[in-house]
């Protein structure tokens, strides 16, 4: 089995708001391995990006980590000085954020964004090396050389998530982590980017955390899969292994309501909607929409525990 590269164990965030504290992570424990494709999915609000920014330390207020390790390096960026953790950012961890219009600076051509990310870490940036940098880095992600004296307004979305590929990638990352990178794109552009991410992690030989919630996407690109639910993690598999035999009730409810070519009837959807995660059921968070749950279920929380070989559960059915 391939060594680990990133460590998150027991990572938790809550949002305290006049309506009292939101669990939006509650004890995320997952390993990312070398050279891994780790998908996180779960519907809207389960707390998938609040999980991916955290890794980077990335929360603003009302938001707060307040508990929970992230080892890269040999080292919990969790308790790391802001100026050291900033370094790091970019350089061993990187973001592709979501909504890529919105983390551009629509006044900076895309030339002075990456000189500011080299700039910010020590890298050097006279005009003839940066042009020798994005001469190699732009044609990497896809992109024309020309696309380097372009404001963000003027590339299609294809385009403006491909130069935030490329800022990820600017300075070599070992771990990648991707957040919901396709979205708003078309399905034709969705491809390009997922090629893009594909073609730059088999270049660095980096990890990937990719967050999302489309899960015909997740099994062309991942290795592992791992499901979220009410801000916690309550299932990780190989890929295969979740789409043909998945372990808890709602990764189950889940790939049975996604369609099939090979299987003709009526969408079964999941009855109910997620609780809020300032209001959360006792036991599992799951139970009240569980055709399973038994008395222990209102009762006890579970705990993410190996089910089978490389297979982890949080279900007391299992």
């Amino acid at each position: 089995m391939r060594p680990d590269v990133l460590r998150v164990r027991g990572l938790s965030v809550r949002y305290h708001t006049p309506g009292g504290a939101v669990r939006a992570a509650d004890g995320i424990t997952f390993s990312l391995r070398a050279d891994e494709r780790l998908g996180i999915a779960g519907e809207s609000g389960s707390g998938k990006s609040t999980m991916a920014l955290s890794l980077l330390r990335l929360i603003k207020p009302p938001g707060h980590i307040e508990a929970g390790e992230v080892w890269l390096d040999g080292r919990d960026l969790m308790t790391l000085p802001e100026d050291e953790m900033r370094r790091l950012r970019l350089a061993r961890i990187a973001l592709v954020p979501q909504g890529s219009m919105n983390s551009l600076n629509p006044v900076l051509r895309i030339r002075g964004q990456v000189a500011d990310a080299l700039r910010d870490h020590g890298v050097p940036t006279t005009r003839r090396q940066l042009d020798e940098r994005l001469g190699d880095l732009l044609p990497r992600v896809g992109l024309d050389r020309e696309v380097a004296d372009m404001f963000p307004h003027q590339l299609s979305g294809g385009m403006k998530q491909r130069a935030c590929i490329a800022i990820a990638m600017s300075l070599s990352p070992r771990v990648i982590v991707a957040d919901e990178p396709t979205s708003a794109l078309d399905v034709v552009v969705q491809k390009q980017v997922m090629d893009t991410l594909a073609r730059v992690q088999a270049d660095l030989g980096a990890s990937v955390i990719l967050v999302g919630h489309d899960m015909g996407l997740m099994a062309q690109f991942v290795d592992r899969l791992g499901v979220m639910y009410a801000g916690k993690l309550v299932e990780i598999s190989p890929v295969r292994d979740v789409f043909t035999a998945p372990l808890h009730p709602y990764t189950r409810m889940l790939i049975a309501s996604l369609p099939s070519l090979e299987r003709k009837g009526v969408f079964q959807g999941i009855p109910g909607l997620p609780p809020p995660l300032r209001d959360l059921p006792g036991g599992c968070a799951f139970h009240p929409r569980c055709p399973l749950a038994v008395d222990r279920c209102r009762r006890e929380t579970p705990v993410l525990r190996e089910a089978r070989s490389d297979a982890w559960a949080a279900c007391h059915l299992v």
